[in-house]
């Protein structure tokens, strides 16, 4: 990989930030990095999202849903759904 740039750099960030990408690549990367301050806030946005999803832990029970919540729901989606449909009707 030659000089990449903020592209290539996006496109391979989730590798670079799992440390699975071949090392010669990763030099490159920190290169470009040090220097782009896009680049820069975008690895480590990156980083932090992975390290939240890692560290989260649901601590709350999710509660029973009643059988008329569950009615009412599943007609909203039922309505949602033939709404679609028919905006996808040919006129």
């Amino acid at each position: 990989m030659n000089e990449p740039d903020c592209n290539t750099i996006f496109s391979m960030l989730s590798e670079y930030v799992d440390q699975s990408l071949p090392p010669a690549t990763c030099e490159e990367f920190e290169r470009h990095i040090k220097d782009c301050a896009t680049c820069v806030a975008f690895v480590e946005s990156l980083r932090k999202s992975v390290r939240l999803c890692r560290d989260y832990r649901s601590e709350a029970e999710v509660p029973d849903i009643s059988p008329a919540v569950k009615q009412s729901l599943k007609e909203a989606y039922e309505r949602m759904v033939a709404s679609r449909e028919k905006a996808l009707e040919p006129e």
